[in-house]
């Protein structure tokens, strides 16, 4: 009598039941640690930006507009903005350039980082 070796149907369909349980836990995390991880790169940049702009203040005593796209050059000081992604916006609230607010956020997530300089900065 020959026996042969191998799993059984039922040892097959148990492996496979919990590795799709594993898989069905697992990708769901993945995805918010994606997306804690771009908020993350958004923040970063707006602080950057504020940095940036605080540094150009105390040489020029003033504030600039800009955005993701002229950051870069209008703030000599950022170095590496901006992060794939990130869409980011600096604004005047003064006549005199004396304040400025900030707004960054990712293109994949709901969650927008605000920055106001005459309220102590990164706001809750």
């Amino acid at each position: 009598m020959r026996r042969s070796s191998g799993f059984t149907l039922i040892e097959l369909l148990v492996v496979m039941s919990i590795i799709s349980l594993l898989s069905a836990v697992a990708v769901p995390q993945f995805m918010q640690y994606r997306i804690r991880g771009f908020d993350a790169r958004a923040k970063a940049d707006l602080y950057n930006v504020a940095t940036a702009e605080e540094a150009y203040y105390a040489d020029y005593e003033l504030y600039i507009p800009c955005n993701q796209s002229n950051c870069v050059a209008l703030l000599p000081a950022i170095k590496g903005l901006p992060s794939h992604g990130v869409q980011l916006q600096i604004s005047i609230t003064s006549a005199t350039a004396s304040n400025f607010t900030g707004s960054s956020k990712h293109v994949t997530s709901a969650v927008t980082f605000l920055w106001d300089s005459s309220h102590g900065g990164l706001q809750p």
